[in-house]
């Protein structure tokens, strides 16, 4: 039987080499049959720390690695398009300091 491949979303990249990737699917509903959102989280093994918060990555089954671990990391699909705003107001401000030195 084939290993499952998922597409899925980082949530938390804190543990070293490890990261929880959040599915994103709709479910129909038993008695009533609204679709309602649910999602699978899933612990992926990603060796060399390459995917971070909001990437979005691709995944495939594999043997348990530890007590959570039973995915690897196959590639980073899109990478997050999130802005670290701190890091923009860290960085004008030293524009702005370095314009007021100058001139």
């Amino acid at each position: 039987m084939p290993k499952k491949q998922l597409i899925g979303v980082v949530t938390s990249d804190k543990m070293n080499k490890c990261r929880r990737v959040e599915i994103d699917r709709l479910v129909k509903h038993a008695k009533y049959g609204k679709f309602v959102r649910a999602r699978t989280v899933c612990h992926v093994h990603d060796e060399a720390n390459e995917s971070s918060v909001g990437d979005t990555v691709e995944i495939i089954e594999c043997p348990p690695k530890s007590k959570l671990k039973r995915w690897d990391l196959v590639r980073v699909v899109a990478k997050s398009q999130l802005v670290d705003i701190a890091a923009m107001r860290a960085a004008a401000k030293e524009n702005q300091a370095e314009n007021n030195s100058e001139g």
